[in-house]
């Protein structure tokens, strides 16, 4: 077992201080929410309302479900192997708004965890609101790491205000799902048995043509029925393709900022494809997908985590690629798990075990990188490892030209704003309204967003 650095509190003493009446109220606001905590080893909400730990324990906080919450516990079971079974309790709260409201309720409450999860673009709207700490170069050092060890794209993205606010683990994109057995009869694969280049929005269109005249009718599929960031993926990723791309949002989120003619290019060919029988008018999540694992399309459109859904399907021989560039540059929405530390006094010794944590995550990227995710730490990435895992090498280059939500206190991974934009986007898929009418409501509906400061 590998030797922790000391630990102590400041002013002596074991565990966390005690609750100050800043505290207790926040934790009465934690508990106005209807609190959920799933515990790792440990007594439900143990450090979370001033309970003691033992000073080595890191308390650490995530939102994931799932296989990536089996991937994760595998992960943090990692740390325990080498620190001891009470260096670590972790626990698991609901993903989405719930969690980043807890998290923020907590810091407030000076009751945060030494160590939480944030997607990258819900972490610049928790730096604004003053609940993260910076990490610093010494910080990075102390653990042997530097800036160079991570992907560039994902650690340019979460440089904010001149300071590092997140360490990314990974970016998970939107990316391209085939039925292989449709696509080799629709000539689209290569003597490897790989989808060809289908580069350039001609020929992605005749093979969506090729595919329907396969299947009889669908050529790809793009849950729209109860289901919101699906077409604010696509979208944003045929989108930001159009060298006429703006961001969406301006000043932190206060301007709507799109480009209104390249939004309406978009949502029109949706449209087209949608009137042509290659894209579903109204599927929801899980009827997309087995659509194209029952070979009713050879073509679906979903984030990477969906590989284990897609490997679970006994005889289903399937690839992944890249969102196909259609338009001027190749551009694919995208997000990053990160680790970020939640602001509280610290000491050395806290910091550098708080970093600590970090750096054996990283080291066990692999184990995540399984579940579909593009590792951000390089030398994961680079190893012979990663590299010669399949699906996942034919379309981790997409991590270098992912685009992130733009920053707004009310956007991001799971927020208000891709639930209010994207229920627009697919009641243009549905056929419900035009794509001028979609905008018009976008712009209405997120007036109450634009005009109102972040409550944070």
């Amino acid at each position: 077992m590998r030797k922790r650095p000391p630990r102590s509190v400041p002013g002596g003493g074991l565990g966390r201080a005690p609750l100050s009446r800043r505290g207790l109220l926040g934790a009465g606001a934690l508990t106005a929410t209807g609190l959920s905590l799933t515990g790792c080893s440990t007594p439900l909400g143990a450090g979370l309302l001033g309970s003691q730990l033992a000073p080595e324990t890191v308390l650490y906080w995530n939102l994931f479900g799932g296989g990536d919450g089996v991937r994760m516990q595998d992960m943090q079971k990692g740390y325990q192997d080498l620190y001891g079974a009470d260096s670590l309790q972790a626990t698991t709260l609901t993903w989405g708004n719930p969690y980043y409201s807890k998290l923020t309720l907590a810091t407030v409450g000076n009751q945060p965890p030494d160590v939480a999860v944030s997607h990258l673009t819900r972490a610049k709207p928790l730096w604004a609101g003053g609940i993260l700490d910076p990490i610093t170069e010494e910080d990075l050092a102390g653990v042997g790491l530097t800036t160079a060890d991570f992907s560039t794209k994902a650690w340019d993205e979460q440089v904010t205000d001149g300071q590092n606010i997140a360490i990314p683990l990974d970016t998970h994109p939107f990316t391209l799902f085939y039925n292989k057995e449709v696509c080799e009869k629709a000539g689209l694969l290569d003597s490897d048995g790989l989808l060809i280049d289908l580069t350039g929005k001609d020929v992605f269109e005749s093979a969506l043509a090729e595919i329907s005249a396969v299947t009889g009718g669908t050529a790809v599929t793009l849950a729209n029925v109860a289901e919101t960031a699906t077409p604010w993926r696509f979208f944003w990723s045929m989108y930001n393709q159009l060298d006429t791309a703006t961001p969406f949002l301006a000043d932190d989120g206060a301007t709507l900022s799109v480009d209104e003619e390249s939004f309406l290019q978009i949502m029109q060919t949706t449209r087209e494809w949608v009137e042509k029988g290659w894209l579903n008018a109204g599927l929801d999540y899980a009827t997309s997908q087995t659509q194209m694992f029952t070979g009713k399309a050879g073509f679906y459109l979903q984030g990477e985590w969906e590989i284990a859904t897609a490997q679970s399907i006994d005889g289903l021989d399937f690839g992944m690629a890249p969102i196909p560039q259609l338009y001027d540059k190749p551009a694919v929405q995208a997000d990053s798990h990160t680790f970020v530390l939640p602001k509280k006094d610290r000491t050395p010794e806290q910091r550098t075990l708080a970093m600590q944590f970090i750096k054996t995550m990283l080291d066990q990227s692999l184990i995540w990188a399984e579940g579909g995710h593009v590792p951000a730490y390089q030398p994961t990435f680079t190893s012979k490892d990663f590299q010669s895992l399949e699906p996942q090498r034919y379309y981790a280059d997409s991590a270098d030209y992912a685009v992130y939500d733009d920053p707004a206190w009310y956007g991001g991974s799971g927020s208000t704003f891709e639930d209010t934009v994207g229920a627009q986007l697919a009641l243009v898929q549905q056929g419900s309204l035009t794509p001028e009418q979609s905008l018009a409501a976008i712009r209405g509906q997120l007036e109450i967003y634009t005009s109102t400061p972040s409550p944070l």
